[in-house]
């Protein structure tokens, strides 16, 4: 939860302010009793550093009229020779904040004059109508951040909070370079709109869009291919001319599966010096990613693409936004992220080109469908002219959530009940935290029997993750953690072990949970070898099982399979578990979803641009769509539809 204090914005169309015009208007518009000491372009916020901070608080009518003027974020800040001093800022906070608020960090950020507060139950230190929040303020001066203290301790929140703390110079010096860089005034005239197919374009991997204008350039995603262990492939092509790194305005990251975050790190190490646009939980989730992605890659033997350096680094250059927060990331370029149903933090990501002049929408992956883990995706936004849609599942329709979840507890029954185990690869993100969910309810109701559930593998750690942010789960899940104090995912049911343990796989029958959900790696493929002989034991595959991956080939229906051990000597594993894959628990949607979605989208787009599927399921999809009374039901009978290939470009206006 990351809750921000002062925070006036409104979304319109864009105009071009110089910093000047923007200075100008905000010394011409508030009173000379606020005391104005500096003005400060932070990133994509324009900070007002005042010494009467208390007038501006009963003349919010002021700034909220200026903010509507220039069309920008204006944030309220108190000069630095007010503040009170931290040792007496963290007591008045300690006497003002109720005690069962939970308080467990107080942080400060001298340089841009906030103080942190991590609590257990941050609502109590908002408090009702942001009361307490604004207190804290008026008293001491520093503006307020509030976070969520995770009921499941997360090293991965705590070292990524630290090391922004811990950085806050260097912080607060590339914010006002964004902040130049982002409210420059537009030069050019000539207002065109050019799509770049980098990757995941007749694929699935390596996800990566370059959107260019005449005045800036953006980068949607940038990922690696999960399936491929090395050679071009496995990168986006990110050395085409168009794409210098020094007129890269901003790299957006719709989620954090690898495919699509995996390779950023990689733009600092070649000299990215600008910002990363994310959500909340998509920062903290991608990084957790990454360093995983570099400590495998490490164990393999195979070539580093970046180090943790670069990782830290972009955590520096991260600016997160909330859903449907409207924040400038270029001269003529406004960013709004939506939510995408995927994983937690999933986003679409709308761009607001110009005056008016072209709208896109790319949806990255998404899920058009209600979750136990998260709420449907959406279908509605301010405007759309071009739509940048994944067609994953373009050529399937999928089990329904229903009968997926009666299959998966039968499959569960039937192992169990002749004496077997049951592995099930997971997604670190995702599909994990959803099979808990699933299982949870299914013991809870007493329609398995009460087995251990052991859970290990990189997914714990974002499980941990999940419960720093509630608010981004289904409302189902919120209601349950917020309101009614049961946390699912702290359930007894799960006993949480450290990779894999040989006990446990020649033990009593069991659920197993593991990484990775493609048995490229992790302890599930430890499992996996062990469990794969007896055939009393069943393995169930819950998600996408890329092309060349372990888990494809096991799916597909492989009896024996060859894999490297611990000492890089070749393995065969004879397969004789029960296999099943039940696809209805996939954060992707399936051809009658991305269907539904089409004919809901308001407004119809000019351009339909599909991407993320492989090319049987891209052509299969089209067909579909470029049928006269496909396009009539669906609304879209006057939209151009293409299938750009690698390294395509389209221009859209």
């Amino acid at each position: 939860m990351r809750i921000v204090f002062v925070d006036l914005y409104f979304s319109v169309s864009v105009v071009s302010n110089s910093r000047l015009t923007i200075i100008q208007s905000i010394y011409t518009g508030i009173p000379r009793d606020a005391q104005i000491t500096r003005i400060e372009f932070e990133g994509p916020e324009i900070a007002v550093y005042v010494k009467n901070p208390s007038f501006i608080s009963g003349n919010m009518d002021v700034v909220k009229k200026i903010a509507k003027e220039i069309k920008k974020r204006i944030v309220i800040k108190a000069d630095s020779s007010i503040r009170k001093d931290e040792k007496e800022t963290t007591e008045i906070i300690k006497n003002i904040v109720p005690q069962e608020a939970g308080v467990t960090d107080i942080k400060f950020d001298e340089d841009l004059g906030e103080v942190l507060i991590k609590a257990k139950r941050p609502g109590l230190v908002i408090g009702k109508g942001g009361t307490i929040q604004q207190r804290i303020f008026l008293e001491t001066f520093w503006r307020p951040v509030i976070v969520r203290e995770p009921p499941i301790k997360s090293k991965t929140v705590e070292s990524i909070i630290t090391h922004i703390y811990n950085e806050t110079e260097y912080r607060s010096k590339i914010l006002k370079t964004f902040g130049e860089r982002i409210h420059r005034e537009v030069i050019y005239k000539d207002k065109y709109v050019r799509i770049t197919a980098l990757g995941a374009f007749q694929e699935i991997g390596r996800s990566a869009v370059l959107v260019e204008t005449q005045e800036s350039r953006v980068l949607l995603d940038t990922g690696v291919n999960p399936s491929v262990s090395f050679g071009e492939r496995m990168y986006p092509k990110l050395d085409i001319d168009q794409l210098r790194l020094d007129d890269l305005d901003a790299v957006v990251v719709t989620h954090a599966h690898l495919d699509h975050c995996g390779m950023v790190p990689y733009l600092f190490k070649y000299g990215y010096e600008g910002p990363v646009y994310v959500t909340p939980p998509t920062r903290d989730v991608m990084a957790l990613m990454q360093l995983d992605l570099l400590d495998v890659a490490e164990k393999e033997g195979r070539p580093l693409p970046y180090s943790a350096k670069e990782v830290r680094k972009e955590l520096l250059h991260t600016i997160t936004l909330d859903y449907e927060e409207v924040t400038d990331i270029a001269p003529d370029i406004r960013l709004t992220f939506y939510n995408a149903g995927h994983i937690l933090g999933s986003a679409m990501a709308h761009l607001h080109i110009g005056d008016g002049l072209h709208n896109v929408v790319y949806t990255g992956d998404f899920k058009y469908a209600r979750t136990r883990l998260l709420d449907r995706a959406t279908s509605e936004f301010p405007k759309v002219d071009t739509l940048i849609m994944e067609t994953t599942y373009g050529a399937q329709v999928q089990t329904s959530r229903e009968e997926s979840e009666e299959e998966l507890v039968r499959v569960i029954q039937n192992t169990i009940n002749r004496g077997g185990k049951v592995l099930i690869p997971v997604l670190a993100v995702g599909r994990g935290q959803e099979m808990m969910l699933v299982i949870n309810d299914a013991m809870k109701n007493k329609k398995i029997p009460e087995v251990p559930v052991y859970v290990t593998g990189l997914f714990d750690e974002v499980t941990a993750i999940h419960t720093a942010y509630p608010e981004w789960l289904s409302r189902e899940v919120r209601d349950s953690i917020l309101y009614k104090d049961e946390n699912p995912f702290v359930s007894d049911v799960f006993k949480r072990i450290e990779g894999y343990r040989e006990d446990i796989a020649q033990g009593e029958p069991s659920i197993i949970l593991a990484t990775s959900g493609m048995l490229n790696g992790g302890p599930a493929v430890e499992f996996f070898k062990a469990l794969a002989p007896d055939p009393r034991n069943s393995i169930v595959f819950v998600s996408y099982q890329a092309e060349g991956t372990l888990g494809r080939k096991v799916r597909d229906g492989a009896s024996e399979v060859q894999v490297i051990n611990r000492d890089g000597r070749v393995e065969n594993i004879t397969i004789r578990m029960e296999k099943y894959a039940i696809d209805g628990f996939s954060g992707h949607s399936d051809r009658r979803q991305l269907l539904n979605f089409l004919r809901d989208l308001t407004p119809k787009p000019k351009n339909i641009v599909l991407n993320h599927g492989e090319a049987s399921s891209i052509r299969a999809f089209m067909r579909i769509i470029e049928n006269p009374r496909e396009k009539e039901r669906l609304g879209i009978k006057n939209s151009n539809i293409y299938a750009p290939s690698i390294l395509d470009s389209l221009r859209v206006t």
